[in-house]
Formats: structure tokens, C-alpha cells, sequence
């Protein structure tokens, strides 16, 4: 028996009636003017692979590995482009840049001003892979702003690269409790979890 077979039926309306909420949600709040389409991301860390299908069946599927967002390095970026191509896959990897837009030594992220240079390492050196866009997580306290000040430095780091390198980057921004926010913005990658699965599970429960 599988997984999805597995999960009860009101389980499965649940996370079904979750998505499409989250996904209407995220298609009103995207700018008319986005030269993006919106994308939205189920996170489900610590879910059972039953959700995780549930949710897989409802949306339209997508190669295994499609993107990594947490690029923080040129060292990171030049070791998967060389996993990646020493796997011979014959399409590019998208990865976004993660930056520290808070400035926490809590976060993780690549330093504001050295977005240029890992841009640059991933742009100029790394055939296999293909810069994508930037994504922050952002602090807590400007989760609670508006205009969000994380969202904001991003989105200006993201202009000023198209500008320097020609070229024309997404926003991976915001989650469950601002995704809305971060459309109004800009994002095109929205993460959302405990909207569609429910609140994460903690140490205790897990």
C-alpha cells in the first residue's frame, strides 16, 4: 500500500483545500506588472512522505531537483556546479543566491556586499549551473514591518545586479505568515509550510 493510500481522506481534502487556498492567495497578491509568474513552494520539512505526496498529486510536477536556494559562497557554487555536471545532467541547475539581508550572524546567507562577487562566480565560471535569482529569510522583527526592510534590501541587491549583469532576476521571498507582503514587492518564489501541512512538529514531538 502507498504512501498516499496511507493518508486518510479528510487528511488528504485537508492539504488539497490548503493548497488551493494558499495558491488563489498567492495569484491575487502577485503584481499585475511582475515580470515573473509567481511561484509557490510547499515546504515540508518534518512531514511524512504521505503529506508530501498528497501535495505532489494535487499540483503539476516538476523535475526531482529543479532549484537550490542557499547558495552562500562562490566555493559552494563552484562544488555543485562541479556535482552537477560531473553527473552528466544535460540541463542547467537554477540556483538562487541566499543573502543575509538582517545582518544576523544567526542567519546564514552571503554578506550584502558580496553578492556581486558570487554573482559574478556563478554567472562567469559555472557552465552547469544557472543563477535564478536572490532569497533571504529575513528577521523576525521585519517580518512585523511594512514595508518590510528585509524584502527591501533584496529586492534593491536584485536590481542593482540586473543592472550591473544584464540580467533579469527573481525574488525568493517571504513565507507563511508574509507571503502576501513579499508578492506585493516583488517575490516570485513564495515558501509556505505550515498553511498547507500545518505547524512544524517540535523537538519534543518529532
Amino acid at each position: 500500500m502507498s504512501a498516499v493510500q496511507l493518508l486518510s481522506t479528510e487528511r488528504r481534502k485537508e492539504i488539497e483545500a490548503n493548497l488551493a487556498d494558499i495558491g488563489g492567495a498567492v495569484q491575487r497578491s502577485a503584481r499585475a506588472s511582475s515580470t515573473h509568474p509567481p511561484r509557490l513552494v510547499a515546504v515540508s520539512k518534518y512531514k511524512p512522505a504521505s503529506d508530501i505526496l498528497a501535495a505532489y498529486n494535487c499540483g503539476q510536477p516538476i523535475p526531482n531537483l529543479w532549484a537550490v536556494e542557499t547558495i552562500d559562497s562562490e566555493a559552494k557554487a563552484r562544488k555543485l556546479n562541479d556535482a552537477w555536471e560531473g553527473a552528466g545532467h544535460s540541463r542547467g541547475l537554477n540556483v538562487f543566491i541566499q543573502v543575509n539581508t538582517s545582518d544576523e550572524e544567526s542567519k546564514g546567507g552571503v554578506e550584502q556586499h558580496d553578492v556581486d562577487a558570487v554573482a559574478r562566480a556563478i554567472v562567469e565560471e559555472c557552465k552547469g549551473l544557472r543563477l535564478l535569482g536572490l532569497m533571504t529569510i529575513g528577521s523576525i522583527e521585519g517580518s512585523q514591518q511594512r514595508p518590510n526592510p528585509d524584502f527591501l534590501r533584496l529586492r534593491q541587491l536584485r536590481d542593482d545586479l540586473n543592472a550591473k549583469l544584464g540580467l533579469s532576476l527573481e525574488l525568493s521571498m517571504g513565507m507563511s505568515d508574509d507571503f502576501e507582503h513579499a508578492l506585493e514587492l516583488g517575490a516570485t518564489n513564495v515558501r509556505v509550510g505550515s498553511r498547507i501541512f500545518g505547524s512544524r512538529a517540535t523537538n519534543a514531538t518529532q
